[in-house]
């Protein structure tokens, strides 16, 4: 937001430099599709003419005005050199830690392939010796662990992405130490809370995956069935009570951490963001979901994540 307030009054002190700027802070704002010799990389959107007269300037110191108050925000595209050729992701699709790591992929703007594992059979990652989700394959490494697939893809292709003080990275591991130990683990008593919900879940999963009809029926049933009485577990073994006022409060515990400022990150989202973001996006549109920006103050950092992290980098089949 800053940044877009100093180019607004660059642009009202320097007429003749208005096209050239508005245009590369409109491209910049708003251009989410790509491409790259069939992947998503440079932008294919055409250049537009922009009149340089006062007229074009006000128009422009309007626009950039309008973002701003927008709070429009870009992804982190890598340079074309530091994009991995072919990367898969073996995942459920409505894995939390599966979801963690295409919220990293989509903000860098990496394009990925994605598998639908049969969580029942299994057959799709019957290759590995590691027999979870995700599994990421970065030009034929395998890499496993959503942390950790993050931290290993992260030092390779975003080297000194940012430079952070010390209290900085502290804050970031604190809380994306808090994904995995906690919410998490209060999303599937939720998700599965009872069965309409968790068939309401695979319904979303199965439509998703190159499932057979049957092995949809399967999955849905078989699945929904399973995850409902392993929910009823994961409630016992973590105390939760109330499912539901668990997930408020971890929703809550999140916003009351931001403290004001628009991404932990600050200006822009950091790993612990971006993990959040991650693991909350598989039930946003779902009953449980619903409820937690309803009944939670989470729903305008959540949009703001939406904004920045945009579309997809995934590749479509």
């Amino acid at each position: 937001m800053r940044r877009a307030t100093t180019i607004t009054s660059f642009l009202l002190s320097r007429t003749l430099a208005t096209a050239t700027v508005h245009h590369r802070l409109l491209t910049t704002a708003t251009t989410s599709s790509t491409s790259y010799s069939g992947r998503r990389w440079f932008s294919t959107g055409s250049a537009q003419t922009v009149s340089l007269g006062v007229a074009g300037a006000i128009a422009s110191v309007a626009a950039v005005a309008s973002l701003s108050a927008q709070g429009v925000y870009a992804k982190e595209p890598l340079p074309a050199d530091l994009v991995p050729k072919e990367v898969v992701l073996y995942q459920y699709e409505a894995c939390p830690f599966c979801n963690k790591v295409k919220a990293f992929l989509d903000y860098y703007d990496i394009p990925y392939k994605v598998v639908e594992v049969n969580p029942l059979s299994k057959k799709e990652i019957k290759w590995s010796e590691y027999k979870k989700v995700p599994i990421l394959t970065v030009d034929g490494e395998q890499l496993v662990d959503s942390s950790a697939i993050i931290d290993k893809l992260g030092n390779k292709i975003v080297p000194n992405k940012r430079v952070n003080s010390a209290s900085d990275d502290d804050e970031e591991k604190k809380w994306r130490g808090w994904v995995d130990s906690h919410l998490v683990h209060v999303l599937s008593p939720n998700i599965y809370r009872n069965t309409s919900e968790a068939l309401e879940s695979f319904d979303y999963i199965t439509s998703q995956g190159n499932f057979s009809f049957t092995e949809k029926i399967t999955v849905k049933y078989a699945g929904a069935a399973a995850m409902y009485f392993v929910s009823k577990k994961l409630k016992k073994k973590y105390n939760i009570t109330d499912e539901r006022a668990a997930l408020y409060e971890a929703a809550e515990t999140w916003v009351d951490a931001l403290n004001g400022r628009q991404f932990l990150g600050g200006s822009k989202p950091n790993l612990a963001d971006l993990a959040v973001f991650g693991v909350l996006r598989p039930i946003r549109y779902l009953r449980s979901g619903r409820d937690m920006v309803e009944h939670t103050q989470i729903g305008d950092w959540y949009t703001r994540m939406e904004r920045v992290v945009g579309d997809s980098s995934r590749i479509k089949a």
